[in-house]
Parts: C-alpha cells; sequence; structure tokens
C-alpha cells in the first residue's frame, strides 16, 4: 500500500514523499493517520537530524517519518492482535515506548514507517506489546492528537516530587494545597498546564501564572479567570515580570513570602530558570519543562539552598501511558478543553516548514491535517480569509460560535471540503 508522509533526511531535510509501506506482519497493523499536532521536539529532531538522541544515525540511507502527536483509525489488523483491536476503531498512541534494548527508539523519531505527518502507517509490534496503542472514542481527531501534550503536562505533574523529614522516602507528585509558579506559561503547554492545574485531582492552593508579553497574558485570562479558578478552589494570580523592577521579590510576596512548593519553567531561557530557582521555597521543587535545542544549555543554580533548603530539580520530556489514560479519561468528562492550545491549521503539506520553522510561528499548537492539502492558517485569520474564501468563512463562522476556539465541527468541514493532498 502507498502512503505519503514526510520523512527526515538529515538536519533541516523533511520531504512530503510517496512511498510503498512493507507487506503487513502478524503481529503490526496498518492504520491511517488523520491528525498531527506538531511539537517543538519534532522541530528539535528536524534541526538536530542524526544527531538527536531518539533520531537513527542512518536517516539519509533509510528516512524517518516525523511526528508523535497523532491520531487516526485502525485498516488492517494483524492476526497476532486480531482479539484485542479491530479495523475502524479510533486509536491513540503513546510515543514513550520505554523500549528496554532502547529507551529513545520511538514513533515520529525513530521509524521508517510510523510517524504522525503521514497518510498511512505500519504499527509495529513493539508499540502493542508496550501497551503504547490506546482506544479512543472523541468525535474529534485532533482532540486524540492533543492527548499526547496533554499527557506530557500530566507526566509533569507526577514527576515532581517532595522529601519527608528523618525518612528516606520521596513523596511524588505536586504538594497539594500548596504554592504552584507556572513560569513563562502562557504558551500552548502552559495554558494546558493551567487547566490541569484547576481541574485535577491534587491541585495548589496558590497559582501564579507568569509571561512577559500582555497580549498573551490577557488571552490566558480569558480562557481561565480568575473568578473560575477561584470555584476550582485555586488562586489565580497573572503576572508580567517584564514590567515589575524585581520579580523574584514580587513572587516571592505573593507566596506570603515562603516561596513556592512547585515551580515549572515552560521557556528554555537560562534567565527564567534562574528566576525559578530564586523564588523556590523549602523543599521547593523546579521542573525544567521546556526542554532546550542547544545540547550545552546551562543555568546557575543556588546549591546553599540545595544543601539547606533542599531545594531539587526534575524534568520530564514525555509522559507515560498512564498519563495519557488519565488525559483522555479527563477530555472525555469535559473537565479538560485543550482546544485552546490550537492556533493554526494545514494540511500535509504544509508539514515541513511548519516543522521546521516552528519557533518563528507565533501562537500556539499548529494541527496537520494529513489528508488535506492546505496553507497553514491562523485560526485569528479566518475571517479575514473568509471575505474571498468560501471555506475560510464557513469555517470562520463555527469558530466564533465556539468561543474562538477550533472544534470538531470545525474538523468535519475542513475534512469535508479541503482539497486531498
Amino acid at each position: 500500500m502507498k502512503t505519503k508522509a514526510m520523512r527526515l533526511y538529515g538536519k533541516n531535510d523533511l520531504r512530503v514523499e510517496e512511498f510503498e509501506l512493507p507487506p503487513l506482519k502478524d503481529d503490526e497493523i496498518l492504520a491511517k493517520i488523520i491528525s498531527d499536532s506538531v511539537c517543538m521536539s519534532s522541530h528539535k529532531a528536524a534541526l538536530q537530524g542524526a544527531d538527536h538522541k531518539r533520531v537513527p544515525k542512518d536517516i539519509d540511507r533509510n528516512p524517518v517519518i516525523i511526528g508523535h502527536e497523532f491520531c487516526g483509525e485502525l485498516v488492517e489488523v494483524g492476526k497476532k492482535w486480531a482479539g484485542k483491536f479491530k479495523a475502524g476503531q479510533k486509536f491513540v498512541m503513546q510515543p514513550a515506548l520505554n523500549l528496554p534494548e532502547n529507551p529513545y527508539m520511538s514513533p515520529g523519531y525513530s521509524f521508517q514507517y510510523i510517524g504522525g505527518d503521514a497518510t498511512y502507517v505500519v504499527i509495529p509490534g513493539c508499540v502493542m506489546e508496550q501497551n503504547c496503542l490506546l482506544s479512543y472514542d472523541g468525535d474529534a481527531f485532533f482532540f486524540g492528537s492533543l492527548a499526547e501534550p496533554v499527557s506530557c503536562i500530566v507526566g509533569g505533574f507526577h514527576v515532581n516530587y517532595h522529601t519527608q523529614n528523618g525518612v528516606y522516602e520521596h513523596k511524588m507528585g505536586i504538594v497539594e494545597g500548596g504554592k504552584m509558579a507556572l513560569l513563562a506559561g502562557v504558551g500552548p503547554m502552559g495554558l494546558g498546564a493551567i487547566d490541569y492545574a484547576l481541574h485535577c485531582s491534587r491541585k495548589p492552593s496558590l497559582l501564579v501564572v507568569t509571561d512577559i508579553d500582555d497580549a498573551r497574558l490577557a488571552r490566558a485570562k480569558s480562557l481561565y479567570s480568575e473568578e473560575d479558578a477561584a470555584k476550582c478552589g485555586v488562586k489565580l494570580v497573572y503576572l508580567n515580570t517584564g514590567a515589575i523592577e524585581d520579580p523574584v521579590a514580587a513572587m516571592r510576596e505573593l507566596s506570603g513570602g515562603t516561596g513556592f512548593d512547585d515551580v515549572y519553567v515552560y521557556a528554555p531561557v537560562a534567565p527564567v530558570v534562574e528566576q525559578a530557582d530564586k523564588i523556590l521555597g523549602h523543599d521547593g521543587c523546579l521542573n525544567f519543562f521546556a526542554g532546550p535545542t542547544n545540547p550545552e544549555f546551562r543555568a546557575q543554580f543556588n546549591f546553599y539552598n540545595v544543601h539547606y533548603l533542599y531545594t531539587h530539580v526534575a524534568g520530564n520530556s514525555g509522559g507515560n501511558t498512564d498519563d495519557m489514560r488519565e488525559a483522555l479519561s479527563m477530555m472525555e468528562k469535559g473537565l479538560l478543553n485543550p482546544s485552546v492550545m490550537i492556533t493554526h491549521f494545514g494540511g500535509l503539506n504544509a508539514a515541513p516548514e511548519t516543522t521546521i520553522h516552528l519557533p518563528e510561528i507565533k501562537g500556539g499548537k499548529k494541527l496537520i491535517y494529513t489528508h488535506i492539502n492546505y496553507p497553514l492558517t491562523a485560526i485569528a485569520d479566518l475571517t479575514e480569509l473568509g471575505k474571498t474564501d468560501k471555506l475560510s468563512k464557513k469555517l470562520a463562522d463555527i469558530v466564533a460560535k465556539n468561543n474562538g476556539l477550533w472544534c470538531a465541527e470545525a474538523e468535519k468541514v475542513l475534512l469535508a471540503e479541503a482539497p486531498a493532498i
């Protein structure tokens, strides 16, 4: 069977090509990809090529399919899995396989025949053996794509840890009823973290969210108001640290002078990391969530406080399968709405330029619908585009009814009316 896919051949060498998939084995599954959400990690893979930890060294001869935040339908199920999966079933995938022989191998980075930016893929047996292929029952495919980044956010809350006096055991997770700060926290992942912090089972009592852009802070506030947060039992404070002479003093004052229990860094910027260090309280955990592209990235950290205040660092580059199950469950129950993360959409033709230039494209998450040919388009531009384009007008009217957010109805119209790839 033929597929069209975006493949990585080397540093910033991404190509959309049509090629033949190999015959299906008994322990494999043929699947149709509908949507993929472009991750900054995919940009890093494109930027670093074979130097990336998850990318094979021989991609110049055996290119890999890029994209790991995908959702679709199963087409044909090999004999081994016929009792567990069936054709027509919607699915999502946890790309962090954690294979014993190579913990870095992951769909969307490491495999020739599976990745999110493709029309059809072959799911290898190791994915099912690791219980990383999950059934998805939602209406919108893009919600399934967003289950992966949301699972990373969930994992970030679970990976933090705290100590206990006199006991050599760590308590995993954030401090319930504690003080939390999200620095550079109104990008797409930061917005998802606000949503999760307000609606998860273990909430902070104080949540301070910072950025240096008033417009981004205003959008976050319009989506998650202080009043709505209070109804969830959380005091939410937005702070523009770029407009304050001493942001560290201001944040420590907001904490009541104690500092914060859990601090998340959502931008790989050394001054932000150092700011996070300075606002940690006793036994405070700094989570470096944002992955840098520079392998030599460094920031200063106060080791006096490590010794006397038990401050410490955690990091996570993804969630696990349980995190994804939690994300899917909360989304299906309506507790989380990851639509707020989406600002752009496009077709498979737009995937290479979007992936390579991702940091330069302002906004949140970018959705790629792999079976259509459509330019990368900002949701905010649909009204203007709709003056001369009928499909844009139709999509603009739909999202306007949905508080300006992408939704299942918009997805269905786009897939039905956009030209095929």
